[in-house]
């Protein structure tokens, strides 16, 4: 890495399906550092509304789910493509959390107030520990605003959802290309819109798109601004 550290804190934010987590993955690799993808807490917080049957126009009970709701992000412990483990309550869960369920609702619990706060604080606690590279939202507005290098990776919505529709059929599941981009439309909608937090850069962040640019090109950028 030359005679330079290293940032200790990098932040990636952007919208659903931008690439975040896969540059995220690989630059916790290359860096040794946790990978901390805070999009599963939210995904976690929504997969126990759901199996509690728990009413998700009811923000008071969904926040008091989020601020008692036991959520551990792990090192992956199998080798079968998870960035993470997601253990909820001692159960890992992390392809659940992933489900089409999950992916259907979790807007709008990402989108409460209450929720958010109690979410960033643990996402807070865990990145003050350095080296680590959290990808969300608003790591770097909001849950982070003093990490060492923040960037923004942002994409079209017709090429996010190419993204993750290939993604899906590579896991052997089964998309509907339409649908996909609908729910990639509403989420930035959503997003973007929301009163607590919206998406947005922060403004010292390094906004890169990546509608150009390949997985593999995203990754040597930014490791040369680690440098």
């Amino acid at each position: 890495m030359g005679g330079r550290n290293p940032p200790s804190i990098i932040a990636v934010d952007g919208p659903a399906a931008s690439g975040k987590s896969t540059l995220g993955r690989r630059l916790a690799d290359a860096l040794g550092y946790l990978f901390f993808d805070t999009g599963v807490m939210y995904r976690a917080v929504t997969w126990i509304a759901l199996e509690r049957e728990t009413d998700l126009g009811d923000e008071p009970a969904i926040t008091r789910l989020a601020q008692t709701a036991q959520i551990d992000i792990r090192p992956p412990s199998k080798n079968d493509g998870r960035a993470c483990d997601v253990v909820i309550d001692g159960r890992d869960l992390t392809w659940e959390v992933r489900g089409r369920k999950v992916d259907a609702n979790v807007s709008v619990v990402s989108a409460y107030a209450g929720v958010r706060k109690a979410l960033s604080e643990q996402q807070r606690r865990i990145g003050l520990r350095g080296k680590v590279v959290m990808v969300g939202r608003d790591i770097g507005t909001i849950v982070l605003p003093e990490a060492d290098l923040k960037i923004y990776l942002d994409a079209q919505a017709q090429e996010r959802a190419r993204r993750r529709y290939d993604e899906i059929l590579a896991r052997g599941g089964h998309a509907d290309f339409d649908e996909i981009l609908e729910k990639v439309n509403e989420r930035d909608r959503i997003d973007s819109t929301r009163a607590v937090a919206p998406l947005r850069p922060a403004p010292d962040a390094i906004i890169l798109d990546s509608d150009h640019m390949n997985a593999e090109q995203v990754f040597e950028h930014v490791m040369e601004l680690c440098r």
